[in-house]
């Protein structure tokens, strides 16, 4: 996605934002490309969390003024989220510890309406979390199928999706875009290829929440999960479901729960400070989309803005990487096709080892991360389990081309390179 001229992001602004850009180790200055296994946050976030525990800390429900000012600081919260996800209502949304939690959770609730040769189909582009929820079903006789990937662009192979899909398939669970290797399937497609047989579409969206604009409707899935610490807020879960489906399906909860939405899912109590500082986050995006208020709009804007630096930085880090010899890059690398990606680039360069190139980095205060990245099924089917897995290197809209230059500097000097 393009964006016009004045739609550039003025990254001097944004960076002093974020008060962890600024630190500096042994006088040098720290880079962040570690951005998949979370983002830093802007100032915005800290200061909301720190408001929430001087003027609102207390439980829901009360009648009291710290209790009703909570109350409100979280419905406020999700009004924006359901913006944030474009829900057609705040009540499809729900908050919970991360999305590993929330996925076990509803999968749990789920289960009490699968028979023993249900089916579950599953892609080997998925981090663990959303594989061991669907698979951990298995004891109470459901199959768990995978969908092959097209190596080494690591890109969904959809006919292999169709095939299988079936009759039996009652859960479609995807990602909105690989932690790995950066792959963004069509989920559109995949929608389709689900709900012809009647299954529900499950998206993994936290990786590609700080990367593009998420669209329950556009895309239809049933359910969608993301983590607001990925895209510049606090850790913290966020859950999608169709209204039907959140009132149909039975969580496991406590007996004075309320059966009403969103709290039916909610269980004990939220973690309320990290609700306060998503506003915040969700208050940052829509200051970078031109509005003081989180809108749909104005997250759009920001979407389009991200997108554009984005793509800017991950072209020019695979053009770099690809000038060393011998690297080998997992995913797309095609120029005219990085619309199809998250800028997370996963690599090789043997004989070194993942490890010992991001120890040097590190030694250079670039920080990146080596090994599977719970992507294990994926780090398998490329045939790297037994070999440390990969270099990832991911970018986030607040880094610089010089900080990518910087990065292709110091990897071009490994010893022994």
């Amino acid at each position: 996605m393009g964006a016009p001229a004045a739609a550039v992001l003025d990254l001097q602004s944004i960076r002093r934002q974020f008060p962890a850009l600024g630190l500096r180790v042994d006088g040098d200055p720290v880079v962040y490309l570690d951005n998949p296994a979370g983002t830093q946050v802007p100032q915005q976030v800290i200061d909301r969390t720190a408001e929430y525990w001087r003027s609102m800390n207390a439980n829901h429900g009360g009648v009291f003024i710290t209790s009703q000012r909570s109350d409100a600081m979280v419905d406020r919260t999700r009004y924006a989220a359901a913006a944030f996800l474009n829900a057609s209502s705040p009540e499809e949304v729900i908050f919970g510890a991360n999305m590993t939690t929330l996925t076990f959770a509803v999968s749990r609730a789920m289960a009490r309406e699968f028979q023993p040769g249900d089916e579950i189909v599953l892609t080997r582009l998925e981090h663990d979390a959303n594989i061991s929820p669907w698979m951990a079903l298995e004891e109470r006789g459901v199959r768990v199928r995978f969908a092959d990937i097209k190596v080494p662009e690591c890109v969904l192979d959809l006919a292999d999706l169709e095939r299988q899909v079936n009759p039996r398939t009652r859960v479609v669970a995807i990602t909105h875009a690989s932690n790995a290797v950066g792959t963004i399937p069509d989920l559109k497609a995949v929608a389709q290829i689900a709900h012809r047989v009647g299954a529900w579409l499950w998206v993994d969206a936290v990786h590609y929440g700080p990367h593009g604009l998420i669209d329950v409707q556009a895309v239809d899935c049933d359910f969608l999960v993301c983590s607001s610490y990925k895209f510049y807020g606090p850790h913290l879960g966020l859950l999608y479901g169709k209204r039907d489906l959140l009132r149909r399906l039975r969580p496991y909860k406590v007996r004075p729960a309320t059966e009403e939405l969103p709290g039916r899912w909610e269980t004990g109590t939220q973690n309320h400070e990290c609700l306060a500082g998503l506003y915040g986050a969700f208050e940052y995006l829509a200051d970078l989309g031109g509005s003081t208020a989180p809108e749909r709009a104005a997250f759009e804007r920001a979407a389009a803005r991200i997108q554009a630096h984005e793509g800017a930085l991950v072209a020019r880090l695979i053009d770099g990487l690809l000038q060393l010899p011998g690297v080998k890059i997992y995913g797309i690398t095609d120029g005219e096709r990085l619309n199809q990606r998250a800028p997370t680039v996963s690599l090789r360069w043997d004989p070194h080892r993942p490890e010992d190139l991001s120890r040097w980095l590190a030694r250079h205060q670039i920080f990146t991360w080596h090994g599977d990245h719970y992507a294990q099924v994926l780090i398998e089917r490329l045939g790297l389990a037994d070999r440390g897995g990969t270099l990832r290197i991911g970018i986030a809209h607040y880094n610089t081309a010089s900080e990518i230059d910087l990065l292709l500097e110091v990897l071009a000097g490994f010893p022994g390179a």
